[in-house]
């Protein structure tokens, strides 16, 4: 009973409501057999205590199963139903009345305690998936920024030999021996291409602005489009935010 009410108040099982009555109904029914030897002497009258301490047990389930005054009730209802079964057992009045007092102690500190140890395991649950769930987030984010370098890297880098690959083979139908610098050119961009590529797949990659506007004007000139940049000294440069220096690459 215990690890079922467990389970449903973790969020990992339904609430076992079959099984909650089956054991509401055994207890009521330990009660009645208790009364039932105590007035045919099956049972000494000392026994009779026993009456009101046997459904103490019964509050730790209760307040695991159901909310804290739904379960409150449930626990208060055994315990009476424990106080009114010695008190027809043959319980003198004034024990009945301080044991009554000591079974509602105990059942409040059952309850507390099944409750608060219940509530410490769900939020241990919940820290292991949050720490899960950092570890999905770092993992997506890392293969972004894969994913954004790769694209950088062979993007800019074959855009370029695209154009000059086509520039080649313009000035090769003219017989123009400029076309094996052209060609040259390519080899070196295509090995430039490798080393980067290297870098990105060990993660020695970062995102610098003066090499990325150096990758994006050598793009502009294999297009015949003529681009200058301005000398700026590095250490007057502001600092970028995360967002562009993830569109810088």
């Amino acid at each position: 009973m215990t690890r079922a009410g467990l389970d449903h108040y973790l969020g990992r099982g339904p609430r076992p409501g079959r099984l909650f009555a089956l054991f509401a109904v055994l207890t009521l029914l330990g009660l009645l057999l208790g009364v039932l030897l105590l007035r045919t002497g099956g049972l000494q009258p000392e026994a009779a205590p026993a009456m009101v301490w046997f459904p103490v047990f019964f509050a730790g389930p209760a307040l695991l199963i159901h909310s804290l005054s739904v379960g409150t009730t449930w626990a208060a209802a055994a315990v009476a139903a424990g106080s009114v079964a010695a008190a027809v057992g043959g319980l003198p009045a004034n024990t009945l009345v301080r044991m009554s007092l000591l079974a509602v102690l105990w059942a409040s500190f059952f309850g507390f305690t099944y409750r608060t140890s219940a509530w410490s395991l769900r939020v241990v649950d919940e820290l292991e998936a949050s720490r899960e769930t950092r570890a999905r987030l770092a993992v997506a984010e890392e293969r972004l920024r894969f994913g954004r370098d790769m694209h950088d890297v062979l993007g800019r880098n074959l855009s370029v030999i695209a154009l000059k690959s086509e520039l080649a083979a313009q000035l090769a139908r003219r017989g123009a021996d400029a076309a094996v610098d052209q060609m040259i050119e390519v080899e070196r961009i295509a090995r430039e291409s490798q080393r980067e590529m290297r870098a990105v797949l060990r993660g020695y990659r970062d995102a610098d602005l003066f090499a990325e506007l150096a990758g994006a004007r050598g793009v502009l000139e294999a297009a015949g489009t003529e681009c200058r940049v301005e000398p700026v000294d590095p250490r007057r440069m502001p600092g970028f935010s995360d967002a562009v220096g993830a569109a810088l690459g």
